[in-house]
């Protein structure tokens, strides 16, 4: 009897070292997988935290560029590396390439009087805006549809004009961020002028959102996305 009592003690007191080491485990993989966890949300945040304050400020002056003409973008991002000649100009190309900023800020002006209407059947029309209304560039087809002839509530207004001098300030912001187009004007700038370089499309950036943000645009015209429909 003593024999199995022993026999019966050994078993119970190695189920219980199992359970504690199997607990003990337990907790250690616990342990490990917050410790992974938090790792993970480091390795997110130190990008992040890594960027300096004119990079971070500079994301945000990038993001103003949802605010121009999408037509317009794509030519600056495929043309300004041709014309710059990837950022290493001569006399010619340098003047190639100040006329063609010239060309597609004016397109960024101008693309602040374009507005939009959907027609009974469906289809999308152009126009631009006027003191008397909108001029349709496919009038005759946008009236055969039924589209109705008094178009007074797109005419032009003040802020279109203020919404036109922005638009090109942030243009300019984004080409002066723009590597190509900054070699191209200044191949070894100096120090005075890398600055005005680095603060001012920022100092563009922070004045227009809030311009944006305080007398926002009711046009969806040429270039821009048709959120709402008329």
């Amino acid at each position: 009897m003593s024999l199995i009592r022993s026999r019966t003690r050994t078993i119970i007191s190695s189920e219980d070292d199992s359970s504690s080491s199997t607990e003990t485990t337990a907790k250690k993989s616990l342990v490990n997988d917050k410790s992974n966890q938090n790792r993970q949300v480091d390795v997110v945040k130190r990008p992040l935290l890594s960027l300096s304050l004119s990079q971070r400020a500079m994301l945000s002056t990038a993001n103003l560029a949802k605010l121009l003409p999408s037509g317009t973008l794509l030519a600056f991002q495929l043309l300004t590396p041709i014309f710059t000649n990837n950022g290493s100009c001569d006399t010619t190309t340098r003047t190639l390439t100040l006329g063609l900023q010239v060309l597609l800020a004016i397109s960024c002006f101008l693309a602040c009087f374009t507005d939009s209407l959907r027609g009974p059947d469906g289809q999308v029309y152009f126009g631009f805006a006027t003191t008397r209304g909108m001029w349709l560039f496919d009038r005759p087809s946008a009236l055969a549809s039924g589209v109705s002839s008094d178009l007074s509530k797109y005419k032009l207004r003040f802020m279109d004009g203020i919404h036109a001098v922005m638009s090109v300030l942030v243009y300019g912001a984004v080409a002066l961020k723009d590597r190509n187009v900054v070699r191209c004007f200044y191949p070894k700038p100096e120090q005075q002028t890398q600055e005005v370089l680095d603060v001012v499309p920022i100092a563009i950036g922070i004045v227009c959102s809030l311009l944006f943000m305080v007398f926002p645009t009711t046009r969806h015209g040429v270039g821009y996305p048709i959120t709402s429909v008329s």
